[in-house]
């Protein structure tokens, strides 16, 4: 039996699955700083230690010594599956009949990195930066249509001494596809305890990172929070309609209300001047979301828009009313249809934001 096990980012963090495997094991294969990471687990067991490029020759290997009758326990840090050694073994298995196999899954670094950044994570692409194996081609297109898909990008092998060509070029593509201002997160695991940097698309630079860095960028609605990264996934906060924004719905729904600037009124302009007050009152209140500059005022239960300036701009107006109507066709629609309407916002920021 061959187990391709994923010891995780750190001793720390291996599953009670991964140890179960090591310790039924008698051989244990790997490259030579996953191996040593986890010494005191192989008392006791012959460890064949390997150099970084030895791939093919740890996987013939841990056949050769499955063959023999032995329990084989062949590493990878993080999880095999992901950039790891369950891919090499597949690719040389198909050469040989009766081997046995299971993979045993491990905490991968975008899962590390995220835990340790807050919750950036929401749908997410992983994409290594390496052109050791992959086409500096393969990898701009996989990069440029994240991008577009408004994913969350997590980037492997970001750079090392020799090899920074994959980084520059990604690194234009995205300033070139998605706003500048993006969140950024970066863990650093060559440092203990982890390096932990966010910052923004347009600040990102070498001096940052190195092969042992993670790094995660954001969608169009990641924002930060006290120096957590916080992709939203658009969960419903419920509360009640209040008095005036059911007044201004009421004559919206009628037409009566003043679409764009509305001079005026006493408190015009509420935020920075010029404002499009079409939205006096957000439909989508509470969106509970910080990613336009709404927060929560800590022990009250208020969500504040205070430093939401976003649903008063032209373009966020314009994208809103395409489909609101067809949404809210009565004032209690904006509680009974708060889901349907979440949904639109995200539609309008992605529209709205991610080229801004």
């Amino acid at each position: 039996m061959i187990s391709i096990i994923g010891i995780g980012p750190s001793p720390k963090d291996i599953t009670l699955r991964a140890l179960e495997a090591i310790e039924k094991s008698e051989v244990v294969i790997g490259y030579k700083r996953y191996i040593d990471s986890i010494e005191d687990l192989l008392k006791g067991k012959e460890v064949i230690k390997k150099g970084m490029g030895d791939e093919i020759a740890r996987v013939e290997l841990a056949i050769q010594k499955s063959l023999e009758g032995k329990e084989v326990a062949l590493i990878s840090s993080g999880d095999p599956g992901i950039f790891g050694m369950a891919n090499v073994f597949f690719q040389m298995a198909g050469k040989y009949s009766g081997i046995q196999y299971e993979v045993v899954p491990g905490v991968t670094a975008a899962n590390y990195g995220a835990s340790l950044l807050g919750a950036p994570l929401h749908d997410f692409a992983v994409i290594s930066l390496s052109d050791i194996l992959t086409p500096l081609s393969e990898i701009k297109r996989k990069i440029e249509h994240a991008a577009l898909g408004d994913m969350v990008i997590a980037l492997y092998n970001p750079l090392s001494k020799t090899r920074k060509k994959p980084f520059r070029e990604s690194l234009k593509i995205l300033l070139k596809t998605i706003n500048p201002s993006t969140p950024v997160g970066i863990v650093r695991s060559s440092s203990q305890p982890p390096e932990i940097i966010t910052t923004t698309l347009e600040e990102l630079h070498e001096g940052q990172i190195d092969m042992s860095t993670i790094i995660i960028i954001g969608n169009s609605t990641t924002y930060i929070e006290e120096g957590r990264m916080i992709t939203p996934r658009g969960y419903v906060v419920r509360q009640p309609i209040h008095s005036l924004s059911r007044e201004f719905y009421e004559k919206f729904l009628e037409g009566e209300i003043v679409e764009g600037p509305n001079r005026s009124c006493d408190y015009y302009p509420c935020h920075k001047h010029p404002q499009n007050c079409t939205f006096c009152y957000c439909p989508f209140y509470p969106c509970g979301d910080g990613s336009t500059g709404g927060r929560w005022i800590k022990d009250k239960g208020v969500w504040s828009c205070q430093d939401c300036e976003w649903i008063h701009q032209d373009v966020t107006v314009n994208c809103i009313l395409k489909k609101l109507p067809e949404i809210v066709e009565e004032v209690d629609d904006l509680k009974k249809k708060k889901k349907e309407l979440l949904k639109l916002r995200r539609e309008c920021i992605h529209e709205t934001i991610t080229n801004n």
